[in-house]
């Protein structure tokens, strides 16, 4: 097939989310800056356990073909797609990589318009409030708190060292819903999260797999977490006792040590923070970050096939919490807890796990999931509450899109 012609030029686009289609926006935002799509100029789909490894090679070759015209250069500019992959090898969920006819774009000072095909004119429409309260779904806090128990008694027998499992909440969006509120909503709560919107799966991830610029990784991994305080000093004894409290720090260690093993294949000079709070509106989190540099030619997508699941989603070791989630939870995830991000021609990009959302389906059908990493000495009370503290952005969102 003839190569995609790209063309990026400077623009003031504006309110970025406004030129989004209103039922399917395309978008990765952190606060004012990020990228929006609209239109379809290619969708490439993928299934199975080689999803990743069949995208990063069906990506090669459309960039390679790529005829790209440049003018603004900075990540996020030129050939660009959105992707959301499935969470489990197994999974009925189609994962995806969508090539926009129309991105709009911020980066600090630099604001750009890329045009993929022939060039149009820019139509950004008034964004609409849409509201969704949701119910229990196949896992209510019951069936949760069983769930948790089973797990726990499975880390006793020696089946695995830590087991990431899920509960969901379901809804329904009206026929005339303008997701792009939510997103908007996400955006105004959670400015240092990066609000994602493709394809059907929204939400505001904290969580970074990778980002990478020519070559220069960075990746977040987050593990143990504690709600925030009422007051200034209540909050910062919360954070002291979650960076030194042993059961949260084991769970950390589980998912920090994992991805170095894994990025360090990729990247001989990765290296490690030491595990850090970090503060959100409404949670505490404990955190590492890890940098380095890609072995020359390895994109995103590369990175993904080895990092996903991270055991911050699965647990310790893989296979075997993967097993015992199929068990435990007996639904499919979905592209809950996936990658969701977007890449660029010379495989660079940002992806993040989707977390604190949900996804909506062509009918719209809402299923919105929250998980907790299981360890030895885990309560399902708390489990069950820390769940409900992750639910809340996207809750929120949809029961009050607009603050």
């Amino acid at each position: 097939m003839p190569g995609l012609r790209v063309r990026t030029k400077r623009a003031e686009p504006g309110r970025l989310l406004e030129h989004a289609d209103p039922r399917a926006p395309l978008a990765i935002r952190r606060g004012a800056d990020g990228i929006v799509g609209r239109g379809v100029a290619m969708r490439l789909e993928f299934h199975g356990p080689h999803r990743f490894t069949d995208a990063a090679d069906a990506w090669r070759a459309i960039a390679r073909d790529a005829h790209v015209d440049d003018a603004v250069a900075v990540p996020g500019t030129g050939l660009v797609a959105f992707g959301a992959f499935a969470f489990a090898d197994d999974s009925a969920a189609t994962s995806v990589l969508i090539v926009p006819k129309m991105v709009v774009g911020r980066r600090g000072d630099d604001e750009w318009v890329t045009w993929i095909g022939d060039e149009g004119r820019l139509h950004p429409t008034a964004i609409d409030e849409v509201r969704v309260e949701l119910t229990d779904g196949a896992i209510d806090g019951e069936r949760y708190r069983a769930i948790v128990r089973e797990a726990t008694e499975r880390i006793r027998a020696g089946d695995a060292e830590k087991i990431v499992v899920a509960r969901d909440r379901i809804g329904e969006l009206p026929s005339d819903g303008d997701v792009r509120s939510v997103a908007v909503g996400l955006v105004q709560r959670y400015p240092d999260a990066v609000t994602y919107a493709v394809d059907g799966v929204i939400g505001a991830s904290p969580e970074t797999l990778v980002a990478a610029d020519r070559g220069h990784f960075f990746s977040r991994v987050l593990a143990g977490t504690a709600s925030r305080g009422a007051t200034p000093a209540r909050d910062a004894e919360i954070a002291e006792a979650l960076a030194s409290g042993d059961k949260d720090l084991r769970e950390h260690r589980f998912a920090a040590d994992s991805a170095m093993e894994v990025l360090r294949e990729l990247a001989p000079d990765a290296r490690a923070s030491e595990p850090f709070p970090l503060r959100l509106p409404n949670l505490w989190h404990l955190a590492t970050d890890i940098t380095g540099t890609l072995e020359q030619h390895r994109s995103t997508l590369d990175v993904l096939a080895r990092l996903h699941p991270t055991a911050a989603v699965a647990g310790t070791p893989r296979a075997a919490s993967l097993a015992i989630i199929g068990e435990l939870e007996g639904i499919d995830r979905g592209r809950y807890a996936g990658p969701v991000g977007w890449i660029d021609g010379d495989g660079g990009g940002e992806w993040v796990i989707a977390l604190r959302g949900a996804e909506i389906a062509a009918d719209g059908q809402i299923r919105a999931f929250a998980g907790a990493g299981i360890v030895a000495g885990s309560d399902p009370a708390a489990e069950l509450a820390e769940t409900a503290v992750k639910l809340r952005p996207i809750t929120d969102a949809l029961a009050d899109p607009l603050p």
